[in-house]
């Protein structure tokens, strides 16, 4: 069973949201009618919100597909997508340049309105994010965007959109077992504003999951990009050692929920405040049976317990939300892709 959550009284949507980024390619080939139908199997499934962006190429055109090839389980869902302006264009950015991605973004997904646009922005060093988030605003008040959230924004900066007046009512954020960052202080803001909290990286792209307990760390070249990414956090968190330990926490409570470790640690983010959702990345329907064991599962405080006696050691990562990938020049901002909004 997969749980839903009303996020607003008009707004209702599962815990489990379908990522987009998996089908943007470096995941394998894609092919988009079997894609369409593997779509409408996770809404069958009770998994009605879809997450894509702009800049996840051909994903807005490929949940567009769907609606068209599938309009009844296309009037069940909902679809968030983001505003990502690129990174050589933040000081360039006009308001009719945020109309005109956003008109894109609708002629892609067939939509006369988005749901949700997440909001993102590269570089604090052009102060223009509180600009863009108010040009956002007016198209939502235009009748073009139903709900404004923002996407990987540190707790100052998101203070300042909403200290200018914009109604933010999303943050997608990295969280996980591994990633506590939104722990530090965003959370505390977004319960404070309402703000509710839609997660990616729960299961550190698969790291957290059966497939690595009792595994040496891979060698290098890994085989993708989110691979490299969720090393690097696994890294910061305190290592390959002290992943293990984790992994081996987590399957004995997986044994006594009869779950799968990755349905344990998505639960646990699903736990901490203000979580509304958890993003699930996949090319297939191939784990819809475990995702559908997410409503079954409940963590005592046995289990929390044991959990915490391997995340108290962390080392990291340290910093607000997304403030290592902020660094251009360090391992975690290099594997980025700055200028995909062409």
């Amino acid at each position: 069973m997969i749980p839903s959550l009303a996020l607003a009284p008009d707004y209702r949507i599962s815990r489990l949201i379908k990522g987009g980024w998996h089908l943007a390619g470096g995941h394998g080939d894609i092919d988009p009618a079997a894609a369409c139908h593997d779509m409408a199997s996770f809404v069958d499934a009770g998994i009605t919100a879809f997450d894509c962006a702009d800049i996840y190429t051909g994903v807005e055109e490929l949940i567009g597909r769907f609606r068209r090839d599938y309009p009844e389980h296309a009037r069940r869902i909902r679809v968030h997508t983001k505003f990502v302006p690129d990174l050589d264009r933040l000081d360039t950015l006009r308001p009719e340049d945020v109309e005109s991605i956003i008109d894109r973004s609708l002629q892609r997904l067939g939509l006369e309105r988005l749901d949700l646009v997440q909001f993102h922005w590269w570089d604090y060093a052009t102060p223009r994010y509180v600009e863009a988030a108010l040009q956002l605003e007016r198209l939502r008040r235009a009748g073009k965007i139903d709900r404004i959230g923002v996407t990987n924004f540190g707790t100052p900066q998101l203070r300042e959109i909403l200290d200018a007046g914009v109604p933010v009512f999303a943050h997608q954020l990295q969280y996980s077992l591994l990633d506590d960052r939104p722990a530090h202080s965003m959370a505390e803001l977004c319960r404070n504003q309402g703000i509710a909290l839609l997660c990616y990286g729960t299961v550190a792209g698969g790291f957290l999951s059966d497939r690595w307990l009792g595994r040496p760390a891979p060698a290098e070249p890994l085989a993708n990009r989110s691979l490299v990414k969720y090393r690097l956090i696994i890294d910061e968190f305190g290592g390959w050692p002290l992943f293990q330990e984790l992994l081996v926490v987590l399957r004995g409570i997986a044994d006594r929920q009869h779950c799968d470790i990755a349905t344990v640690a998505t639960r646990a983010v699903l736990d901490c405040p203000t979580v509304a959702a958890a993003i699930v990345g996949a090319t297939s329907a191939a784990h819809l049976e475990a995702h559908g064991r997410i409503g079954e599962v409940a963590l005592g405080e046995q289990d929390r317990a044991a959990i915490a006696a391997v995340t108290s050691r962390r080392q990291g990562p340290p910093g607000d939300v997304y403030a290592l990938e902020r660094d251009r020049e360090g391992p975690h901002g290099r594997i980025m892709k700055y200028t995909l909004n062409r």
